[in-house]
């Protein structure tokens, strides 16, 4: 299958705990099926920073895209890149990550509440939902406020289990406030919303965030839109991308933006 030269800005390898291949296995196969650039983005999640030795973690990853990128040049363009998982539990940390290597692309992204496991293992039936959502946008605004970043990463992110796992359905109107908000705070900062398209080929069945959210932050004057698949498998790379663009497109953007030495480049979508 081709995938018409298309653009992949948020993928994981074997350096992440959750992905299953190597680097270069991950770019023989980008270059199998078309794609035009890869952006590897390995988790560095940091609230478990010490714990999970993720120091280690994104030396590892950087140096294994590095090799890649030398390997396929002139075939394939990969980036570097990292989603730093809770930045705002420790933002010193976040920083020195941030800082110590040349990273094309930064996604930032919160995966739990503070003191709390990934909400992938919440039990829905239990927790009250809507404070769980209100505790979740409170800490993206805190991050939004932050702002060493390049890319929010899949906004909505807890809808991938309280929705799609466990058939809770959540009306993100109640949240309008709380949405705007971050998406204010993105444009004031010139930083781009990720679509995320993992959700469609998840029992949630639509991306990260959904489409009206992202005509929103259209609406509101933004301006870089990344797209990533989010794979941990060679088998998701590009899944979901050609979707994500159309969604773009019908919210009005022209273009999608691919991260270079943290400087965003905009290619027009076609």
């Amino acid at each position: 299958m081709s995938y018409r030269k298309l653009i992949d800005t948020h993928t994981h390898t074997e350096n992440s705990s959750d992905g299953h291949h190597s680097t270069m296995f991950l770019c023989e196969h980008a270059e199998f099926i078309g794609l035009r650039a890869i952006t590897f983005t390995d988790h560095v999640e940091i609230d478990y920073y010490e714990r999970d030795n993720y120091s280690r973690v994104a030396k590892q990853s950087y140096f294994e895209i590095a090799k890649a990128r030398s390997a396929f040049r002139g075939k394939l363009l990969v980036c570097t890149g990292v989603e730093l998982g809770q930045p705002m539990y420790d933002v010193a940390t976040a920083d020195k990550v941030v800082g110590a290597l040349r990273y094309d692309q930064v996604i930032a992204s919160i995966h739990n509440l503070r003191g709390m496991p990934d909400f992938m293992f919440l039990d829905y039936n239990v927790c009250d939902v809507n404070r769980v959502m209100l505790d979740y946008f409170k800490e993206m605004q805190l991050m939004v406020d932050w702002g060493n970043f390049d890319t929010l990463g899949h906004l909505t992110y807890p809808l991938r289990y309280i929705q799609g796992d466990h058939g809770i359905k959540v009306d993100l109107s109640l949240y309008a406030e709380q949405i705007d908000g971050l998406l204010q705070g993105l444009v004031e900062k010139g930083k781009a919303l990720e679509i995320n398209t993992s959700g469609l080929r998840q029992k949630l069945g639509e991306t990260m965030p959904g489409e009206d959210i992202i005509c929103r932050f259209k609406e509101l004057g933004g301006e870089y839109i990344t797209i990533g698949s989010d794979a941990h498998y060679a088998k998701d790379l590009a899944a979901g991308i050609p979707e994500g663009m159309a969604i773009a497109e019908r919210c009005g953007f022209k273009a999608i933006t691919l991260y270079q030495k943290r400087e965003p480049i905009q290619i027009p979508i076609e």
